[in-house]
């Protein structure tokens, strides 16, 4: 089996990889390697994998279309294509909202005409976002609830991923499983993301900010539970009757920040200086995924819980933060 990988570099890219590899498949990745957070540590990712024989990488912007066909003529072969690369954050959003467009929509697009020109292609695996719930209020979310009503432009670009696929599921029969991601942490991960920078606040014993006072509770999913439901997907293609589909990844349960924020200052061995502050327009009050789709497709079921997956983090950060 060949794989491309987009943002292969990324957090949950990497990871991803990293398991194909493990498997003995073969991967092509897939990044820009963007400035968006420090390049180092998607270079550092990157070095872990480059040591494998079966692992090809292109430094490539998934929107130039120009640059992304000569990779495909190179490898007519891929099997499948897990497209994880996207402009991420939703508060940056605000600052640079072209980017999102550009990465998220125009990528996505040429990702699914470079798909559809694939003779061997069994199955499209993308990424999208528990964001797209916008602030539904009926928990836990299902696949089926109402996702017209986004509170930030990186949703409304995810959304408008979704819509393009059953578009080209519709008119080429391209199956496709889009997957719902529900606050994904972890070794390895986003320095953007707020456990990340509460660790390093806390290190640094620098103040942090939690919105109304930390009682915003979200679903924290571990990233080797992400990698266990990616890689399961990738194995069950939808049927040719029905070939798009978007399925909800999470860790079943909402959980209050300041919870997450207790486990870091236990596992640093250091207190947390804590500033409460309003909850902006974009933060919704509390994601919680109904996994039961993706169970029952898959046997997905999330093991670890956050109080175990944050120790794990620290493990690894304790390393990273030294260098970074």
């Amino acid at each position: 089996m060949t794989v491309l990988v987009t943002g292969a570099a990324g957090f949950i890219g990497f990871h991803v990889a990293e398991a194909l590899l493990a498997r003995g498949e073969s991967v092509i990745g897939l990044d820009d390697l963007n400035p968006y957070y420090d390049v180092r540590l998607k270079e550092a990712r990157l070095d872990r994998l480059r040591p494998n024989p079966e692992f090809v990488f292109y430094q490539v912007d998934v929107s130039d279309r120009h640059a992304v066909a000569p990779v495909l003529e190179r490898h007519k072969d891929m099997t499948e294509i897990v497209h994880l690369a996207a402009q991420a954050g939703v508060r940056h959003s605000l600052v640079d909202p072209y980017s999102y467009v550009q990465s998220n929509v125009m990528g996505h697009l040429v990702m699914l005409e470079a798909a559809r020109q694939l003779p061997a292609l069994r199955h499209f695996v993308y990424a999208s976002t528990s964001s797209v719930y916008g602030s539904n209020q009926d928990l836990p979310f299902r696949e089926t609830d109402r996702v017209d009503a986004p509170v930030s432009l990186y949703a409304a670009t995810k959304r408008a991923d979704e819509l393009m696929s059953h578009a080209y599921a519709h008119l080429f029969g391209l199956r496709q499983t889009g997957l719902r991601f529900f606050t994904v942490y972890g070794p390895w991960g986003r320095p953007d993301m707020a456990y990340f920078s509460f660790a390093r606040a806390i290190v640094a014993g620098e103040p942090i900010s939690l919105y109304d006072g930390g009682r915003l509770k979200r679903d924290f999913t571990y990233i080797d539970d992400i990698v266990d439901g990616v890689v399961g997907c990738m194995a069950h293609p939808p049927e040719a009757a029905v070939p798009a589909r978007v399925l909800n990844i999470g860790n079943h349960r909402g959980e209050e920040v300041r919870e997450l924020v207790a486990l870091l200052e236990h596992a640093l061995g250091r207190s947390a200086i804590v500033r409460s502050v309003p909850r902006p327009p974009m933060d919704v009050e509390e994601t919680f995924a109904d996994v039961e789709a993706i169970g029952a497709l898959t046997g997905y079921r999330p093991r670890t819980s956050l109080a175990e997956g944050i120790p794990r983090f620290v493990a690894w950060f304790r390393g990273w933060n030294g260098t970074a």
